[in-house]
């Protein structure tokens, strides 16, 4: 199965490289906002994306364009993301092309979801938490990546 992988660069990007061995034997491929990451991955493609945030919302645009130009591109069954703005365009972008989408939001978000997370819950297939606390009907927990 063709398996895209987002995250923003720094904790979201550890958590994500966490699940790795997860999709062994899949066509997983990266998107990330560093363009230094690519070296690290030499066994999967990596695009780079701009990266963006609430405080910058015409960048917001434009990586919404960056990552959907890649989504419809390369057409992956499924998306995965461990946040932040990135991965909700990811989760948006999956969610036009039909491909199952999966929210894991930080595991530094202890109090409530991340904002990214919390509008994920409207696109994303699954949500899930790292924290027992915020498991909800619609919002999973089954354990943390950082463990």
């Amino acid at each position: 199965m063709k398996i895209l992988a987002i995250a923003s660069e720094g904790g979201h990007w550890v958590q994500l490289l966490r699940l790795t061995p997860a999709f062994k034997g899949q066509e997983l491929s990266f998107m990330s906002t560093n363009p230094d990451i690519s070296a690290t991955l030499k066994d999967y493609t990596y695009y780079r994306v701009p990266d963006a945030n609430k405080g910058t919302k015409f960048k917001l645009i434009h990586c919404f364009f960056h990552v959907a130009w890649v989504v419809f591109r390369q057409r992956p069954k499924a998306i995965i993301t461990t946040g932040a703005a990135p991965g909700l365009m990811g989760i948006i972008a999956g969610r036009l092309i039909g491909a199952k989408t999966i929210w894991i939001d930080s595991i530094a978000n202890a109090e409530q979801l991340s904002l990214s997370g919390k509008i994920a819950r409207y696109f994303a297939d699954r949500v899930y938490t790292q924290w027992s606390n915020l498991a909800t009907n619609k919002i999973y927990y089954k354990g943390n990546v950082l463990s």
